[in-house]
């Protein structure tokens, strides 16, 4: 009962949708990311009670990982890095005048996800914490070179071309310091690069200032940029269809989600190659597919559960927004861990309340703001380009304050415009940028923790599946491509 009184209190209420609505405007502005939303909001909680101030913060995070998934699918341009695998099938339903229906697998996969994420952290959270401690740097290698073989499945019909850019990224990754021994690695001489090509920055490059520069072609040949809105609604025949690939995304979110240093932009792309690798269809994918779409959705969401399992549990943030929330309990006087459940346990179990008021507010919100955000695609594209430009060039800046970013966003744009030009897939390149730092730093530390000894990576189970998985993603397209060039050789002697 105590718990109920703590949530189900008009001012709570009020301040949990406050956050979503703060969380969703920051999410969908690219580079303003959810630990920025977060810690900006984070001073204003001081004077606050504990719950409402920590469900404030909730709010603002759970919103803006729904907020970045908005732009994402109607313009191309993912607000945060947890929403570039939307960009994939849901920028190409937007295309074919589906962007309705898009927006309405986002909102239900991301409630769904969201909320099996909390009910896992309910139910099993000791348990998955202590699953998650075992992670260490070889498991955090083999889960990093996991996200990284998605590539595979990124490749929009050429497999070359996605290793060459996955490539590009792994090698753009390697600009700054050693993450061992601090040396400087392809800087030349220039300051702002010793902390490395902000992927955030190339980002905002690759996939926003590269569609305005598409827009600036359209306008200069006279072509027509604008997209087709068709009011096509969610079926439940559809609906049922995503269902199992919702759960299992959120699954898999969630899990990824415990595992201190994971973020969700590894955990959509990963779920997304599982639901293509289950899939009777996978020509799909890449094309418009509401499987290709729901995946990243239920996976971004559902992490947000995931990482407050080792907070809660263990005092360990699973992110850099819980690191944030980490700061926001000390701060109210709770300090996180097993004995948190013991001398606050009606707070804990008002939070995990208010965490589920959460993701069902997200669905009704989303809902209900469908038909207003995709008012955005009856905007012509002369007059959306030079927004989107402005929004890329403030987002950059708003990273570290440094017009340096500015500058690589341009570049990535540049860079980003041409590879969309000659068909060569953007989604590779930013994983690559993403995984490689994780990739190089647990690959060097396992190293160094085996005295050199390379069957440290075969002597650990969770380590050994997940090389195995890595190697049978990477190789998969190999066969299907031998098998299509086989020769019939039927009949031959």
């Amino acid at each position: 009962m105590e718990t109920l009184t703590y949530v189900f209190q008009f001012e709570t209420i009020l301040l949990l949708i406050l956050g979503l609505l703060i969380g969703l405007f920051i999410g969908a502005l690219p580079g303003l990311s959810s630990v920025m939303g977060v810690a900006l909001m984070l001073p204003i909680t001081f004077g606050m009670e504990p719950i409402n101030g920590i469900l404030l913060l909730i709010g603002v995070y759970f919103g803006s990982i729904y907020g970045g998934s908005l732009t994402a699918i109607l313009i191309n341009t993912p607000g945060t890095p947890a929403s570039a695998a939307s960009v994939i099938d849901g920028y190409s339903l937007t295309k074919k005048g589906l962007a309705y229906k898009a927006l309405q697998v986002s909102t239900v996969s991301s409630a769904i996800g969201g909320v099996v994420g909390v009910i896992l952290l309910i139910l099993v959270a000791p348990q998955l914490a202590e699953f998650a401690l075992r992670f260490s740097a070889p498991e955090t290698f083999a889960l990093a070179l996991f996200g990284l073989s998605v590539i595979s499945t990124l490749t929009a019909g050429s497999y070359a071309k996605g290793m060459m850019s996955g490539l590009a990224g792994l090698i753009i990754a390697t600009v700054g310091l050693d993450p061992i021994s601090g040396v400087t690695r392809f800087t030349f001489g220039n300051v702002q690069l010793l902390g490395g090509v902000s992927f955030i920055a190339a980002m905002i490059g690759l996939f926003a200032t590269s569609e305005a520069f598409r827009m600036v072609e359209d306008k200069i040949r006279n072509t027509d940029s604008s997209q087709t809105i068709n009011k096509v609604k969610l079926k439940w025949s559809e609906f049922r269809a995503v269902f199992l690939t919702i759960l299992g995304s959120s699954g898999i979110g969630t899990f990824i989600g415990m595992i201190p240093g994971a973020g969700a932009d590894i955990a959509s792309f990963v779920a997304y190659n599982e639901a293509k690798r289950f899939s009777k269809n996978k020509k799909e994918f890449g094309n418009g597919s509401l499987r290709g779409l729901a995946a990243p959705e239920a996976a971004n969401t559902g992490l947000t559960g995931g990482a407050m399992v080792p907070l809660l549990t263990l005092g360990i943030p699973g992110d850099a927004v819980t690191a944030v929330l980490l700061g926001a309990l000390t701060v109210q006087g709770l300090q996180p861990g097993p004995q948190l459940f013991v001398s606050d346990g009606s707070l804990v179990y008002a939070l995990f309340i208010g965490m589920l008021l959460a993701n069902l507010f997200i669905l009704i919100i989303g809902f209900s703001g469908i038909r207003f955000f995709t008012k955005i695609l009856k905007v012509p594209g002369h007059f959306l380009m030079p927004v989107i430009l402005v929004l890329s060039v403030v987002g950059a800046y708003a990273l570290n304050n440094n017009y340096f970013d500015v500058i690589v966003m341009f570049a990535a744009g540049i860079g980003g415009y041409f590879m969309k030009k000659f068909n060569f897939p953007v989604a590779p390149l930013i994983l690559g940028l993403i995984l490689g730092p994780l990739l190089e730093s647990n690959l060097r530390r396992s190293i160094i923790l085996a005295q050199g000894d390379m069957t440290i990576f075969l002597t650990r189970p969770i380590t050994v599946v997940l090389l195995a998985l890595a190697v049978l993603t990477l190789l998969s397209p190999l066969w299907n491509i031998r098998k299509k060039w086989k020769p019939d050789v039927k009949g031959e002697i």
